[in-house]
């Protein structure tokens, strides 16, 4: 799966569970600000994620992730990672 498809499918997700206008979605945007996630919607967030791309995610795997390119960025590394073991 390359960067694209990747971003397209997160994107997806991310209108269709969360309910966020499409044109919200920026790179640079803030993701906890745009998605107006609180702690049980990371729960769903995280979820969705190990549905979707069959890895599992840690809580401090989300330490880092800002924006929605911080967010592309560590789901396309952990199913790039899976791809190579």
């Amino acid at each position: 799966m390359n960067n694209e498809n990747i971003i397209q499918k997160i994107n997806g997700f991310l209108v269709e569970e969360f309910e966020v206008q499409p044109e919200k979605i920026i790179p640079g945007a803030n993701l906890k600000e745009v998605l107006e996630l609180d702690s049980l919607d990371y729960i769903d967030l995280v979820v969705v994620i190990e549905n979707n791309f069959g890895f599992k995610v840690k809580p401090e795997d989300f330490t880092g992730i800002v924006t929605f390119e911080d967010f592309y960025e560590y789901v396309t590394n952990r199913v790039n990672d899976k791809v190579l073991v």
